[in-house]
């Protein structure tokens, strides 16, 4: 039987973002998620140079023997297209973006992974995730040191240790062949989806939804309505008997979508594989446009824009319900240079400014690393005080090393002459594990 794909990709700049970082292509042969790194310059640029250096790959000109190789070259090419664009203009400097990557050859798909984007198998019924988060929250489960309930919430998640990036460290993609099987329906997304929609929701919709298409949506959406802060990216993809009318033209969503970021080509197998390109929601036209990638238009925040009108509305006509629903929000952001928790969400509604803060920790941000101070953007909610409390704490206790308590003069040492005072060793150890159990230790438990 020779099998093909038939496919669906979306993405959207969620409910928070102003710009989305994420891009996504979908072919005959390929099925690509990268996810722009966040709070770094240029990361729609770092994903949209990671597509525009796979998308050629969308062929059938690769064996199975050939496809792994052919696909491990290609990252390390994106890599260095990174690299280059960074010389070029500095201020891209430390762009990078996650890869996690699908090429077909035959009845086999070679996949590569870099990242936290996510690839997702739904077979016979059962959904896994095929791929391992390369993050900080992942290294903590993996060492034992919390377990995958709390990977869930934790406030540091999304810091990733392994990305595709301008960077002189030599970070390999993890690489691996699948079998592809008829009846096999893959999901691959970016955090916007998987941080935020739970793994049960994920497996009903793949399950019951008779197309790739309208997976695909319905994700978006309960991504929307599950209060994502990301960028949302999915592409949805079925393993199908080629005579079942497989999809034939490819897609291109995300910052990828923007030709001002990338110009992406193709090259036509002479097989007529994949010549077009599709925008999605643009009526299913089928007309081939030779060798271009034909971007699709940039979605844009429009579900922000209706709260913000909301809010306002509900100002104007004394009616105060939406915003009474900004102000039982809660984040963990920067005051006066301090970890702050606020009230609210990091919007502001024209004049109206939607958030406060409420509580400072007292922790100035110098002293936290640059990765950790880059999740204090709004990102890492909560829905109560405590809750957002509790998230700035743990952020805390996870940045700032653990100090080592300095040992006091041992009991058994020789008497001394002197008659001054000293600490007692009981009480100044007593205090250092205390400090230990309800710190660090108990976080980590």
């Amino acid at each position: 039987m020779t099998l093909a794909l038939r496919y669906a990709a979306r993405s959207d700049v969620g409910l928070v973002r102003n710009d989305n970082q994420d891009s996504a292509y979908a072919g005959p042969n390929l099925l690509v998620v990268a996810d722009g790194m966040g709070g770094h310059a240029g990361g729609d640029i770092a994903s949209s140079l990671a597509i525009a250096a796979l998308a050629p790959l969308d062929s059938t000109e690769h064996g199975p023997e050939e496809a792994l190789a052919d696909l491990e070259h290609t990252v390390e090419q994106a890599r260095q297209d990174l690299v280059h664009a960074s010389e070029v203009d500095p201020e891209l400097s430390g762009m990078g973006t996650t890869v996690t990557a699908l090429l077909r050859s035959g009845n086999t798909l070679a996949m590569a992974h870099l990242g936290d984007s996510r690839a997702y198998l739904l077979r016979d019924g059962s959904l896994n995730q095929v791929t391992i988060d390369h993050t900080f929250v992942q290294h903590l489960v993996d060492t034992g040191r919390i377990s995958p309930d709390e990977a869930e919430t934790h406030p540091q998640r999304n810091v990733v240790m392994r990305v595709l990036g301008d960077f002189d460290v030599d970070l390999t993609p993890d690489m691996s062949v699948r079998e592809a099987r008829a009846g096999d329906r893959w999901l691959l997304c970016s955090d916007g989806l998987s941080g935020f929609v739970p793994i049960d929701q994920i497996t009903q919709v793949l399950a019951e939804c008779e197309s790739p298409e309208e997976a695909a949506d319905l994700l978006i959406t309960l991504a929307m309505t599950s209060a994502s802060t990301d960028n949302i990216t999915v592409v949805v993809a079925d393993v199908v008997d080629s005579e079942t009318e497989p999809s034939t033209v490819s897609q291109v969503v995300g910052a990828a979508a923007d030709g001002t970021r990338a110009e992406l080509t193709r090259h036509d197998d002479g097989a007529g594989g994949a010549g077009a390109v599709e925008a999605p929601g643009d009526g299913g036209d089928d007309e081939e446009e030779d060798d271009d990638v034909r971007p699709s238009p940039r979605r844009r925040p429009w579900i922000g824009m209706i709260v913000t009108v909301l809010v306002l509305a509900a100002v104007g006509f004394g009616g105060w319900w939406a915003y009474g629903w900004t102000q039982e929000q809660f984040y963990v952001g920067v005051a006066d240079g301090q970890v702050a928790v606020f009230q609210g969400i990091p919007q502001d509604a024209g004049p109206l400014t939607l958030s406060h803060p409420v509580e400072l920790t007292g922790t100035p941000v110098d002293e936290l690393p640059a990765y950790w101070t880059e999740r204090l953007d709004g990102t890492i909610r909560a829905s109560s005080l405590d809750e957002a409390v509790e998230r700035a704490d743990r952020l805390i206790d996870e940045a700032l090393p653990t100090p080592t308590p300095t040992p006091s003069p041992s009991a058994s040492a020789s008497p001394s002459p002197s008659p001054s005072p000293s600490p007692s060793p009981t009480k100044k150890s007593g205090a250092g594990g205390g400090n230990g159990g309800s710190g660090n230790g108990g976080a980590r438990a």
